[in-house]
Order: C-alpha cells, then structure tokens, then sequence
C-alpha cells in the first residue's frame, strides 16, 4: 500500500505509550493498533485531528505516500 502510517515513530518522539494515546484520544486499543500497524483500510479526520491534538504534530508527521 503506498500509505504509510508512521504512528509508531511518533509515539516514540513523544515518548507516549499506545494506553496514554488511547485514553487521550479516544480510541480502543484494538482500533489504535490497527493504525498503528498500517492495517487500516480508512481514518477519519476526527481521529486524526485527536491523534496530532495527542501527539503535537502535523498530520503528514504521521501519514506518508510512496510511489511503488
């Protein structure tokens, strides 16, 4: 898939576990790992925006597009 989710480079600049970002955002752990692993099909705008509220950063800080 040419999206790449870089959520777990985040975490780790922030120095945040996946149970404090899940608490903060909102989100199940399940649901949260799903992302994070890359295995999600979709992510809504408002999950996004929790997640770079969460994290401090830009969206493109933790979505990335590859041309393979």
């Amino acid at each position: 898939m040419p999206i790449i989710v870089n959520l777990d480079v985040m975490m780790a600049k922030r120095k945040i576990s996946l149970n404090v970002l899940s608490e903060r955002v909102g989100l199940t752990l399940s649901n949260l790992s799903i992302l994070k692993t890359g295995k999600a099909k979709a992510i809504r705008f408002s999950t996004l925006e929790a997640i770079c509220k969460a994290l401090e950063c830009q969206p493109g800080d933790i979505l990335e597009y590859t041309n393979d």
